[in-house]
């Protein structure tokens, strides 16, 4: 089963990610996260570092996705593992729909073009959901914020969060990330379990 956790930044998606370890430690499960978990993941942060040309950086996203398929995700649903990823494909989505603006014709549907056919969609995507002045003030104790860590940015970028669970209600959970850490690690983690019992779905696109 593949689990994803989705936010903007600042909602405490990360935190949640290393939170989950300890209450689901009996199921095994692999963490994961997107960009990172590659070499490939190297390159994407240099990318966001520089101001890459916003299509360059979209490409690079989409190459590690592909190489986390086949280096981490693949083979452990092959194995049957529970695969908890930090970041997927409904980031880049979400993100670079709004780096695209104005450089490419309806960058949605270019984005997901991209993915139709090989990507693995999630069984569950739980979506933390934060007022962008709250989570944009959690960011500004950060140090050396990315380009796309900026109030008029994350307020498009959480608005295409909403409108892909819009789209596919049965896939996402939305999660109220103003909730305390513990309580929101307890709902994830007993979902989670739910959840793991059931048939995994293997959905393309």
């Amino acid at each position: 089963m593949l689990i994803t956790l989705e936010g903007i930044d600042g909602t405490g998606k990360s935190t949640l990610h290393a939170a989950l370890a300890e209450p689901l430690a009996d199921l095994q499960p692999v963490f994961t996260r997107e960009p990172g978990a590659t070499w490939v993941g190297d390159s994407v942060r240099r990318a966001i570092a520089e101001q890459t040309d916003p299509v360059t950086e979209a490409l690079l996203f989409v190459a590690d996705h592909a190489a986390h398929l086949a280096t981490i995700v693949r083979p452990a649903l092959a194995q049957k593992k529970l695969v908890i990823s930090d970041r997927y494909t409904d980031s880049r989505y979400a993100y670079q729909s709004v780096t695209l603006e104005g450089v490419i014709s309806e960058p949605l549907a270019w984005l997901q073009s991209l993915h139709n056919g090989w990507t693995i969609v999630p069984d569950r995507t739980f979506l933390l959901v934060l007022p962008v002045d709250v989570a944009f003030e959690r960011l500004k104790a950060k140090d050396g914020r990315e380009h796309f860590e900026r109030k008029e940015v994350l307020e498009k970028v959480q608005k295409n969060y909403l409108e892909l669970a819009r789209r596919d209600p049965s896939r996402f959970i939305i999660i109220d990330a103003s909730l305390e850490k513990e309580e929101i690690v307890q709902f994830v983690a007993s979902a989670i379990r739910q959840l793991s019992g059931l048939s995994r779905s293997r959905r393309r696109r």
